[in-house]
């Protein structure tokens, strides 16, 4: 890829983002802000909240270090890896030009800088930012939690050892692709967290302003599209598969609108009772959440 069709590409991705980000606070501009500043959607406890960052920022530590710790991935595993096992979704991630995946892993990350400083833009509502500090460890908590569960859970690369499509391409010298950190294919964390970032700014402003109804779909539609260029630069950059970026989407997403969510849980979301019948008593929790 020559200078010039980088520039050209950087741009075309810079009109992109500049569009999503113009539909955002235009949208923002364009409703009937909550007149009453008493309205706070979410109840932050700060005890619970600090504890859950601080243990998080340690099981981090620890979750960082063994994944990025791994074993070489040895010249015989190299020899031995077998394309044809690669599902049809995947197998565009080993059709890629090698001597681009420098450039892509570039743009991936100027990608992830930009989008998880998003919900900056929040702060052009005034009711989201009288919240302001709310809001900011609310967002910490979100990060911490996808960025453990990417450490931590069953799905990710601590217990997972697919091997990135760098790894594919004999083109390439071994030095190239020996790294442990080439172990580390599924699930993409970059995608996650960028996910997580957009989808927690929508699920914020629409909890803030419920008058925008069905207009918050459009923004979720929105949401998807920086964790989606993130995910074709992924795979240019021979980082992931398809459905790596696919797996990490999903879970970014459900971490973006979950964890607002729990601490948006008030009287008419939960509720608490007894239940009694002939054959047994007890209590019953009835939970509605309204996570869209």
């Amino acid at each position: 890829m020559t200078k010039k069709q980088n520039n050209r590409f950087i741009l075309f991705n810079l009109i992109i983002v500049s569009f999503v980000i113009i539909g955002f606070v235009k949208t923002m501009y364009s409703q009937s802000p909550v007149s009453d500043f008493s309205f706070h959607p979410y109840r932050i406890n700060y005890w619970v909240t600090g504890t859950i960052l601080g243990v998080g920022a340690t099981t981090n530590y620890l979750g960082i270090g063994a994944v990025l710790n791994k074993e070489e991935v040895t010249p015989l595993e190299i020899q031995t890896l077998n394309k044809g096992v690669i599902s049809g979704i995947d197998y565009w991630a080993l059709k890629q030009d090698p001597s681009n995946m420098d450039a892509f892993e570039n743009y991936s990350d100027y990608t992830v800088a930009v989008s998880v400083l998003l919900p900056v833009l929040l702060l052009f509502d005034k009711q989201i930012k009288q919240d302001w500090f709310d809001m900011l460890l609310m967002y910490m908590e979100t990060m911490s939690v996808t960025t453990n569960i990417y450490e931590w859970s069953f799905l990710g690369p601590t217990f997972q050892n697919r091997l990135r499509p760098v790894t594919y391409y004999d083109q390439l010298t071994y030095d190239q692709r020996k790294s442990g950190n080439n172990r580390n294919s599924f699930y993409s964390g970059h995608v996650a967290t960028v996910a997580a970032s957009t989808f927690f700014m929508v699920k914020v402003y629409s909890d803030y302003n419920p008058g925008i109804g069905d207009n918050k779909y459009l923004l979720y539609g929105a949401a998807i599209i920086p964790p989606l260029i993130l995910s074709y630069f992924r795979v240019k950059a021979l980082k992931h598969f398809p459905s790596d970026n696919l797996v990490g989407i999903g879970v970014g997403a459900l971490c973006g609108i979950i964890i607002p969510e729990l601490h948006r849980l008030q009287d008419k979301n939960i509720s608490l009772g007894l239940y009694s019948s002939s054959e047994v008593t007890g209590i019953v929790i009835k939970w509605q959440p309204t996570f869209f």
